[in-house]
């Protein structure tokens, strides 16, 4: 044997779609070359189709129920644990917002820790939230009133173009926090931290389904879902103006909740606005009075 060693190949990552807890290629074979913000080659991520889309909403309507029903403590439990989960491969992040952003590893490195504080931030808002969108109403006659979020079902989140960690996990968290199940678009130029962040989801007790995640050209993948009759609400952060609109208009064809974008700091204080914004309020009556001997009132 010679005593020299042989050089090694490098083995590259393969990126792929999240959908239903699994890790398919695109229905539809198709790769497209993602660029590092020098324009170096990066990767070959999966350019979704919209049989892709149309199979994420069936993995999220399925996750729904099971998800939603879960307590609210212990989806925080579950979120603080795609924190851990998160905070155990940060160097593979730092490296990927790095590429795709063009910052210096002190700056990609800044990115990363927000991403994670920003799970934690929701994590401990999933069992305080109904305390500010719900509550007893004054009523005139001998009734209680009662208010009481529940999530909207299934949301279509298209994720930021930029920061498309921090960002990405600024309009995903308050979705699942709440209660919903989510189809996310990840940015069309540099998708690679929102694929890898798929991979901490399946590690993080996070069931199959409640968050699924497509790459590939943005106007494609949103099309179909923006339409979809099963899709309950939609998120257009990462949409331009024409694009919104299009996807606006294609979501009038069943009832939907539509966020438009807007811009947003992704490095302040994300407040309550994006929990609030997929919920629905259940209102309950109830008469009030004693019952039987007991005298107990209700």
């Amino acid at each position: 044997m010679s005593d020299k060693s042989e050089a090694r190949l490098s083995v590259f990552k393969t990126y792929k779609l999240y959908v239903g807890g699994k890790f398919p290629r695109s229905e539809s074979g198709r790769v497209y070359e993602v660029t590092s913000s020098k324009g170096e080659w990066l990767a070959n991520a999966p350019q979704s189709s919209r049989k892709d889309a149309r199979d994420a909403v069936v993995a999220a309507r399925k996750a729904f129920g099971g998800w939603a029903g879960k307590t609210a403590y212990n989806r925080g439990q579950v979120l603080y644990r795609v924190a851990e989960m998160l905070e155990g491969r940060r160097e593979q992040f730092v490296r990927e917002v790095a590429d795709a952003e063009g910052l210096s590893k002190s700056k990609a490195g800044a990115q990363v820790d927000a991403a994670v504080d920003r799970w934690v931030w929701y994590a401990g808002w999933t069992d305080k939230i109904a305390q500010i969108a719900g509550g007893a109403n004054p009523v005139a006659g001998p009734y209680f009133n009662l208010s009481s979020p529940e999530p909207t079902g299934v949301v279509t989140v298209v994720a930021p173009q930029e920061s498309p960690l921090l960002g990405l996990v600024s309009v995903l968290a308050p979705v699942i926090a709440t209660g919903n199940t989510a189809v996310v678009i990840a940015s069309e130029r540099a998708p690679l931290p929102a694929l890898s962040l798929g991979e901490v989801l399946a590690t993080s007790d996070l069931p199959g389904g409640v968050v699924n995640i497509l790459s590939g050209r943005t106007a494609e993948i949103a099309a179909p879902l923006a339409a979809h009759q099963d899709v309950n609400a939609l998120d257009l952060c990462g949409a331009d103006e024409v694009l919104a609109k299009e996807l606006e208009v294609a979501a009038a064809e069943n009832l939907k909740r539509v966020l438009r974008p807007q811009p947003v700091d992704w490095s302040a204080d994300p407040g309550t606005h994006r929990l609030t914004a997929f919920l629905e309020t259940k209102t309950v009556w109830h008469p009030t009075g004693s019952l039987g001997a007991s005298g107990s009132a209700y």
